[in-house]
């Protein structure tokens, strides 16, 4: 019999396609071996555990600082004021500018009236901060950007830090 090329290379292939097989069957059932023999069930339990330890202390170091200054205690209060902020001015902006400029507006109106710093002086390292509170945020933009409320009923509080929060007014 005579065997041409096309033959003696197709049972080479053949030959390499099941030397693939048998090597991934092999591989696969090495694999599943060392998965069922690696952890026992009370191990995994206590991975579990260890594993939700460090998810709280992950979650915990992950927390916002703004939180914790908008839940500001009696003694960190160095001063608080209550104010009606007017924002007419901002209904003469364009329809689509208005719900930003609102929330210029509050933050203008509370550096001025509170007497924050607005440029650092060469004495002081840094200039006190203004932080607005979500609310007071969703409040601005509850009716979309076109029609921001025509005024806003907030608490403006101010800590030790020199840091200045806005929050909005209580039964608003």
């Amino acid at each position: 019999m005579e065997t041409s090329v096309d033959d003696v290379e197709v049972e080479e292939e053949q030959s390499v396609e099941e030397e693939i097989e048998e090597e991934l069957e092999e591989t696969e059932d090495e694999i599943e071996e060392e998965l069922d023999s690696e952890v026992p069930e009370e191990d995994e339990e206590l991975e579990d555990e260890e594993f939700e330890e460090d998810e709280e202390e992950f979650v915990e170091a992950k927390k916002p600082a703004k939180k914790e200054k908008l839940s500001l205690k009696d003694e960190d209060i160095v001063e608080e004021r209550f104010y009606t902020i007017p924002l007419r001015k901002v209904w003469i902006a364009p329809r689509k500018k208005r719900a930003p400029k609102a929330a210029r507006v509050v933050r203008a109106f509370v550096a001025k009236h509170m007497k924050l710093q607005t440029e650092v002086d060469e004495d002081e390292e840094e200039a006190e901060r203004l932080v607005i509170d979500n609310e007071v945020n969703e409040k601005l933009w509850s009716r979309g950007i076109e029609k921001p409320p025509r005024k806003i009923r907030v608490r403006v509080v101010k800590d030790k830090e020199g840091v200045v929060t806005v929050l909005l007014a209580e039964g608003e």
